[in-house]
């Protein structure tokens, strides 16, 4: 990704990641500790957030920074949850769920 689709891509990141959570722009920049429009001012590209910045918002959406620039994983957190799910199962139940999943992919 060139550094011009930067700036258009992560706004629309944000926003995409803030919604799934289900947070509103006001609500995620209060958590923060920001003024309530700071969300806004980086989603509609006023500004972008410092580096320590860009770590808490990732912080608080629940993804890493590669989770957060990762195009391929439209949904991190979704799959973080279930990925902890699965730590919890039987190598069986595991291999059950793995023959479902290759399933699912093929009628994709």
């Amino acid at each position: 990704m060139q550094i011009m689709q930067y700036k258009d891509f992560f706004p629309l990141r944000l926003a995409q990641l803030r919604e799934q959570k289900g947070a509103t722009a006001q609500k995620m920049s209060r958590d923060l500790g920001q003024s309530r429009n700071y969300i806004n001012t980086i989603e509609n590209k006023r500004s972008f957030p410092s580096m320590a910045a860009f770590f808490e918002i990732c912080d608080y959406l629940g993804v890493t920074p590669r989770e957060f620039f990762d195009t391929g994983n439209a949904h991190p957190q979704q799959l973080n949850d279930l990925i902890e799910d699965l730590k919890k199962l039987d190598e069986a139940s595991l291999a059950h769920i793995s023959g479902l999943v290759r399933e699912l992919g093929k009628s994709r």
